[in-house]
């Protein structure tokens, strides 16, 4: 190995913790790069600072009755295309989105937020523009950054590579959980837009790449990896006017996959109208450039609308208008209706079967996709 004794050796001449591939220093080093980022996202609730064993917060005033909720999430292989063309700074706020979107759908106020970050030889560059885009996504959440752990593995990740993994924990109160049980035909689907894939499907992304033996330009780059939408402000913001019924998180899975996970009541079902809104470029070019079947497309990607919102009728024009008041763009895509709809040329239906395999296992149906 290069550089002087004391860099690889103790006082007694035997192996130090360096010289087997971790550096102390560096990973001090890069608690205090990361520490004033951290710090903009505190709130009021949240007990002591970074460095600690263990982040401890109150729970916010004003609940009567606070239920605790959690996610948990990753940002997946979406992470190997920003490695392999530097672009670290935006899926800090993947993995916050990833997490904040999921508990926002109950209904539930973003709280706290950790993170863990694991390669195989820290670069703390790399680092702080990674953990400064969590803190950023944080930020736009409202929660706060509580702490998070920085792994340094080597032999275990190849050189250059890291993943990421995050937890949230946030509140709600029991009486105002939203769990789709007042969910009814009738009631109106309305999409928000997604900012590109988000963190999903890229798998396939990087497989369609790879057939097509494409190097990505910047514009590309761009649009494949614009940063998850956080709708966590807009959407507690709505919640204070309007009765929601029932949120989706458009993510893994798609249309297909998710919307049945907020259906209590076998007997309904979502019919998407999949040509009301306005599909953003970038999944027009997947669907051509990797030959992807319109029911494929839906099954794993958001297809550009990244969070629904299941509303009574009568309350549909009041969502969209709130909506707009907060610069969103919001759309009409579809119902609630019976199962046994017949849906028209594009249309799909989504809803609840049981599986033959398994008595507690749900599979979704569709028709005309």
């Amino acid at each position: 190995m290069s550089g002087s004794d004391s860099d690889t050796t103790d006082q007694r001449g035997g192996l130090t913790y360096k010289d087997a591939g971790v550096d102390i220093e560096a990973g001090a080093q890069l608690i205090e790069r990361i520490a004033p980022a951290a710090k903009t996202t505190r709130r009021p609730e949240l007990l002591g600072g970074l460095g600690g064993f263990a982040a401890m917060a109150e729970l916010p005033k004003g609940y009567e009755n606070p239920i605790l909720v959690t996610g948990t999430d990753g940002v997946g292989t979406k992470l190997k295309i920003a490695i392999d063309y530097d672009r670290h700074d935006f899926v800090g706020q993947d993995l916050v989105a990833m997490c904040v979107n999921d508990v926002l759908v109950v209904g539930a106020e973003a709280l706290l937020f950790l993170d863990y970050y694991a390669t195989g030889k820290l670069d703390v560059d790399v680092a702080e523009r990674v953990i400064k885009g969590i803190a950023h996504g944080c930020s736009l959440a409202g929660c706060a950054l509580a702490g998070g752990e920085t792994a340094e593995m080597p032999g275990f990740y190849s050189d250059g590579e890291y993943d990421l993994a995050g937890f949230c924990v946030g509140v709600v109160e029991k009486a105002k959980i939203i769990d789709g049980t007042q969910i009814s035909v009738g009631d109106r689907i309305i999409g928000l837009p997604s900012s590109g894939p988000h963190s999903n499907g890229f798998s396939l992304i990087r497989n369609v790449l790879e057939n097509s033996e494409l190097v990505p330009d910047e514009t590309l780059l761009d649009e494949l990896l614009a940063p998850t939408r956080i709708y966590v402000k807009q959407v507690r913001k709505l919640l204070e006017t309007v009765d929601v019924h029932g949120m989706v998180h458009i993510t893994g899975g798609g249309f297909y996959e998710n919307i049945p996970r907020i259906f209590s009541d076998g007997s309904i079902a979502a019919l998407i109208d999949v040509d009301s809104w306005q599909r953003p470029s970038v999944f027009s070019w997947l669907q051509q450039a990797g030959n992807i079947s319109e029911q494929e497309m839906l099954t794993t990607f958001n297809c550009g609308i990244g969070l629904l919102l299941v509303v009574a009728e009568e309350n549909a024009e009041a969502t969209m208008e709130a909506l707009q008041d907060q610069g969103e763009a919001p759309v009409q895509i579809g119902a609630i209706v019976s199962k046994d709809h017949q849906p028209q040329a594009g249309q799909i239906l989504i809803g609840q079967q049981r599986s033959a395999r398994s008595a507690g296992d749900y599979r979704i149906y569709a028709a005309n996709p």
